[in-house]
């Protein structure tokens, strides 16, 4: 049997392997995570997050293009960290978008049925 004569070398030819590996899978996700994180600002603007919630989408924006520009310069892990805070900025924004419009819509319920108490109650005099 031979024996390696260098076992720090081998070490080193591992590690090496482990983070080259480890770095040039970050952009993959950053790219996904960039791109899920646009869609959910869409998303939130389509439910018209800009008027219910504008700090919050204002925010979402400002953090997706963060994180446009951290892909830009090769910064993979602040991207992916950009892209989840607007990502939740942006389902913020949605979820304050819908509430208000739940809202609005049980208030108008509400005077509805305001109305048709009395107008029954003016029948039955």
């Amino acid at each position: 049997m031979t024996t390696c004569s260098k076992p720090w070398a081998l070490a080193l030819c591992v590690v090496t392997l482990v983070l080259t590996a480890g770095c040039s899978s970050l952009k993959t996700p950053a790219t996904a995570d960039v791109a899920v994180s646009k869609a959910a600002v869409d998303n939130a603007a389509g439910a018209d997050g800009a008027e219910f919630a504008p700090a919050e989408m204002a925010g979402a924006r400002s953090k997706l293009a963060l994180a446009n520009k951290a892909m830009a310069s090769k910064d993979y892990k602040l991207a992916i960290d950009l892209a989840a805070q607007a990502q939740a900025d942006a389902k913020l924004a949605q979820s304050k978008a819908n509430s208000a419009k739940a809202q609005a819509a049980a208030d108008a319920l509400q005077d509805d049925i305001r109305v048709l108490r009395e107008e029954l109650d003016r029948n039955m005099q």
